[in-house]
């Protein structure tokens, strides 16, 4: 059973967020709050934080800068992963993926299930992996938010959590770039 293993140590990580709207500034980014929250609470580093438009190119080049950037291990996007015409953050992601972390939409329609129901089938939540960076594409609500931090990114970006997590195999997510 999965488990926190009191002996290891803790290992942070730096984590940009990336908010996806049209309309939200800073001020009234209340998703992009609960993450900042969470991620500082659990003793990681926020390494940049933004707020960029519905647009997929625009979504996919910000996702490209930061995968590029050797001071950012993971990046948390929320908003537009829903299935109106403006969100289109999940096609931008995947853009982006070199590899499709397909479990993770998978168990977080199990999470939400618990919370909100069969609404939970709108969500089109997705992670994946680019240049050696984790990307994770959350809904916009600070709902969906902390659902998704509390429930699965809380224990995966934590080194000690058992039986794996996505910490420990952070060095090798672009060994595919070193071979010979």
């Amino acid at each position: 059973m999965s488990k926190i293993d009191e002996t290891k140590e803790f290992i942070p990580v730096r984590i940009a967020v990336l908010t996806v709207s049209d309309t939200r500034s800073m001020a009234e980014d209340r998703s992009g709050d609960v993450l900042v929250a969470r991620i500082d609470a659990a003793g990681h580093h926020l390494a940049e934080r933004k707020i960029v438009q519905d647009e997929r190119t625009d979504i996919a080049e910000q996702l490209r800068t930061w995968c590029a950037d050797p001071q950012i291990d993971v990046v948390i996007s929320t908003g537009g992963t829903g299935l109106t015409g403006r969100d289109v953050t999940v096609e931008a992601h995947r853009d982006v993926y070199e590899k499709e972390i397909d479990a993770f939409g998978t168990v977080f329609t199990i999470v939400s299930m618990q919370k909100i129901g069969t609404s939970a089938v709108q969500s089109r939540a997705t992670g994946g992996v680019a240049n050696g960076t984790y990307l994770f594409a959350l809904p916009g609500s600070p709902g969906a938010c902390k659902d998704a931090w509390d429930e699965i990114l809380l224990m995966q970006l934590d080194y000690r959590h058992r039986p794996c997590n996505f910490v420990e195999i952070l060095p090798r997510l672009d060994e595919h770039h070193r071979r010979k």
